[in-house]
């Protein structure tokens, strides 16, 4: 017998089935309703200051892709709005949750770069809470002050923290190798 054919060991690449996607989308969006719940600071119109709420969204995106992390920040965003409702009308509804949150698998096209692919998530979030801001709460706006800019400052005052603490977390997985062992 020859050593050498011995010793050869072939794996079989790993297959992922739908229902382990499902499970990963569930408890995912589990734990980032949980985190979503410990606040800092809660706005008046909606938004706060969390503890990290979408880290484990942007983790799902960067581990799975694009497609399954948009589809799991769109889940994660109708569990946003059956937890925390903010609603006035049906397009503003949309755009600050489902759109807003499956922005959030925007990440996974950077999966080599997690850090841009956090920077890139977190912005089309809240481009879309910008809108929304801009077009449907522009009457909270103080009255000099122009609606698109008002919408910037109230989002911006949640999200640029919110996107600081997701860049952290992140940067803390994947520089303690959590993040690249389980992609």
């Amino acid at each position: 017998m020859n050593t050498k054919e011995n010793s050869t060991v072939t794996f079989k690449p790993r297959i992922i089935s739908r229902a382990q996607i499902l499970a990963e989308i569930a408890v995912f969006t589990a734990l980032s309703t949980a985190l979503s719940l410990i606040t800092f600071v809660v706005f008046p119109q909606g938004g706060s200051v969390t503890v990290g709420s979408m880290v484990p969204m942007l983790w799902l995106a960067l581990r799975r892709g694009p497609k399954v992390g948009i589809s799991a920040g769109v889940v994660y965003g109708f569990v946003q709005l059956a937890v925390l409702p903010q609603v006035y009308y049906p397009t503003q509804m949309l755009l600050d949750y489902p759109i807003a949150f499956g922005c959030l698998g925007l990440a996974g096209f950077f999966k080599n770069h997690p850090i841009t692919g956090v920077t890139v998530a977190v912005t089309g979030r809240f481009v879309m809470h910008l809108i929304s801001g801009a077009i449907f709460f522009a009457e909270y706006a103080p009255a000099e002050m122009n609606p698109w800019v008002y919408s910037s400052l109230y989002n911006g005052s949640y999200m640029l923290p919110e996107l600081m603490i997701s860049i952290f977390f992140i940067y803390l997985l994947y520089r303690s190798n959590v993040l690249r062992v389980y992609m």
